[in-house]
């Protein structure tokens, strides 16, 4: 072989070697900064995985609210209408949370009954609700929106 292919040849493979290790720590990053979505019931199923940044959402129940009155430590109880799920926060929560609002806590699961949460989104008007809350109610029995409702936000 002569010389000049032969450092193509190698030019070429060091580039496809670098290449394939560039994408193989942008897909390791990728998914160690993917937050999962899970519902209450499939969090009581185990089907959620432990000391892991994931998502939940839900409805607070209704009376479950409990802020502690020297910090600003809050605990709340979120539903699919099949399952209950503790959420603890610390923090300041959305203007628009209240009992019976659908929400989504980010944070980690301690057991498959307590999420400590770093972070609580509200919905941000009278018609709207996560999809991922909506999808979740409408699976577990709750009714939801009709079609009417969900083409009147503009």
């Amino acid at each position: 072989m002569k010389q000049h292919r032969r450092n193509k040849l190698i030019a070429i493979i060091g580039g496809v070697v670098l290449l394939a290790a560039a994408m193989g720590l942008i897909l390791y990053a990728l998914s160690e900064n993917i937050n999962h979505f899970y519902p209450p019931t499939e969090i009581k199923q185990g089907k959620a995985p432990l000391d892991k940044t994931i998502r939940v959402g839900g409805l607070v129940t209704q009376g479950s609210v409990h802020r502690n009155q020297e910090s600003l430590k809050v605990s709340f109880d979120i539903t699919d209408n099949q399952n209950v799920l503790t959420i603890e926060f610390e923090g300041i929560l959305p203007d628009l949370f209240r009992e019976g609002q659908g929400i989504i806590a980010e944070g980690k699961l301690i057991d498959q009954n307590k999420l400590v949460a770093t972070k609580v989104l509200a919905k941000h008007d009278e018609k709207y609700m996560p999809p991922e809350v909506e999808a979740t109610l409408q699976k577990y029995g709750h009714p939801g929106k009709s079609n009417d409702q969900k083409n009147d936000s503009y």
